[in-house]
């Protein structure tokens, strides 16, 4: 468990990074507002995951050109959705749950669990310090975070497709609207695997069988809770990479605006291994290149050589 719990927290900590990515060049594609992610606005709720999640976002904006267009007085926009304007807030709370659970992973590795145990001073005790419940907690803690972040990344994929909320798109982000399906097809994908998201994120610790003749009478469950946690972060490198995937294409239909130099140096390490926008083509191989792209760091890493280390 403790090694899955490992994994799980070292493979997060990239694709949080990776989904705020994905999230400012959502913000940026919809013409969204970049001023609620501003410091003081952001400190106002303390909590340091959020704070991190807004500090990237604001490096990743930084000097769009698209976000440039639609600051003066005429922008009659009040206020973004939810799913851009509360990324940090959502992405946040992942990252504190991370930093919870990596806490607990620390605690295991000093800890002797082992039954009986041998104490300092010479003397062999049974004890329960075996069981589980730390661990299978967390695990489970993570899963529902997998499920927020996946849940709010898929719903502002979502508005690229819907010509009602895209502020100028085509619809489906399609090359020729009303023959093309455009990413209508990515967004099914990424929504069947939020729904599935969810159902992992229903927690196994809670669950127990007695066994050994009642001796054994309360489990942890946490080896159940780490092999969904595996599948269920598997999942979310995909969402995430499908956000971006979409967000790219957006970003490419925005020109002769110009993305954000870190956003496009993303976007740009993308068309290295998928072409930008045209007539419809089969999806599955350019998801996929979407999916190591993100899933390898070479997303983070197209980002950080404009921005510096991300948080």
């Amino acid at each position: 468990m403790l090694g899955m719990l490992l994994l799980a927290c070292h493979d997060l900590r990239l694709l949080l990074r990776t989904a705020d990515i994905a999230a400012a060049m959502s913000v940026e594609a919809l013409l969204g507002t970049d001023a609620v992610f501003a410091a003081d606005l952001q400190a106002l709720r303390p909590h340091p995951g959020q704070a991190d999640s807004a500090a990237n976002l604001r490096a990743l904006l930084a000097g769009s050109g698209i976000m440039a267009s639609h600051r003066g007085p005429g922008c009659t926009r009040v206020q973004d959705a939810y799913s851009l304007r509360c990324a940090p807030q959502v992405h946040g709370a992942a990252r504190d749950t991370l930093a919870h659970a990596e806490q607990v992973a620390a605690r295991e590795l000093a800890a002797a669990v082992d039954n009986p145990v041998v104490t300092p001073d010479g003397r062999v005790e049974s004890n329960g310090n075996f069981h589980g419940a730390p661990l299978a907690a967390v695990l489970d803690f993570l899963a529902i975070s997998v499920a927020d972040t996946a849940s709010v990344a898929e719903r502002r994929t979502d508005r690229f497709l819907d010509v009602a909320r895209n502020h100028g798109l085509s619809a489906f982000l399609a090359d020729d609207p009303g023959v093309d399906s455009g990413h209508m097809i990515a967004q099914y994908t990424q929504a069947a695997i939020v729904s599935e998201l969810k159902r992992l994120a229903v927690p196994a610790s809670v669950d127990s069988i007695p066994s050994s003749a009642m001796q054994e009478d309360h489990v942890s469950m946490g080896w159940s809770a780490a092999r969904k946690l595996r599948r269920a972060v598997d999942g979310l490198a995909r969402v995430v990479a499908i956000e971006l995937l979409t967000a790219a294409r957006a970003l490419d239909l925005r020109a002769p605006l110009a993305a954000a130099p870190a956003t496009a140096a993303v976007r740009d390490g993308l068309r290295r291994s998928v072409p930008g926008p045209g007539p419809d083509r089969h999806l599955a191989p350019e998801i996929e290149a979407a999916v190591a792209f993100t899933a390898s760091g070479a997303a983070l890493a197209a980002a950080e050589s404009v921005t510096g280390p991300l948080r």
